[in-house]
């Protein structure tokens, strides 16, 4: 759901790119992995002029700077602006965690990990109000950062038994919305291949 925020900037920026699948996400990483980003040593990285940019959101913000007269994704207020630096950050501490163990737990904390999931979508429902973009009108920044974790949705579903639709509708019709962008359904992936990998990783870890 990360690397997908990179493409989904471009996209819509319409700049061209090469795109790299990195085969090794835990084990046998690439040397240019290594070499792009030593710290973390994780994707997505994107590269520039040779000068690589780690990190998804700063990756974004990043293509917003460089491609500033194309289709502006960051507001020009500078509160707004630091409102939608704020929801993007809530969502990597909170929606991510959450998630992650709905799909990495089974028993208490799985109901824990979807008891909390569901009240993090609850606040960015409350967040989105009636409005068809997190960005007002325009698909933006913060619609960006959170869209990415909708194909993975299915598996969380699948996982914890329960319909996001039924809970959050709000969230849900916004998510749809963002699907007819082909910037957004061109770089998400399949979700039934995204319930394949996690059935695999279940397995892997022992939950199944």
């Amino acid at each position: 759901m990360f690397g997908m925020r990179l493409r989904i900037a471009l996209a819509e920026k319409e700049i061209k790119y090469e795109y790299k699948e990195e085969e090794g996400l835990i084990t046998n990483k690439s040397s240019l992995l290594l070499e792009m980003n030593p710290i973390h040593k994780k994707v997505p990285v994107l590269i520039h002029n040779g000068k690589p940019i780690c990190e998804s959101i700063i990756g974004v913000e990043y293509i917003e700077e460089v491609w500033k007269d194309k289709a502006p994704l960051l507001p020009s207020d500078p509160y707004e602006r630091a409102q939608a630096r704020f929801w993007a950050d809530y969502i990597d501490k909170k929606l991510y965690i959450s998630s992650r163990k709905i799909w990495g737990t089974k028993g208490e904390e799985q109901e824990a990990g979807k008891k909390d999931f569901i009240e993090v979508l609850k606040v960015l429902e409350g967040e989105l109000g009636e409005k068809p973009y997190f960005g007002g009108d325009n698909f933006g920044f913060v619609d960006i950062a959170l869209i990415g974790f909708y194909s993975w949705f299915y598996a969380y579903e699948t996982c914890g038994n329960f319909s996001t639709e039924a809970e959050c509708p709000k969230f849900v019709a916004w998510a749809k919305r963002c699907m007819q962008r082909d910037s957004v359904a061109k770089s998400l992936p399949d979700q039934h291949k995204v319930l394949e990998f996690i059935q695999m990783l279940r397995q892997k870890f022992g939950i199944e």
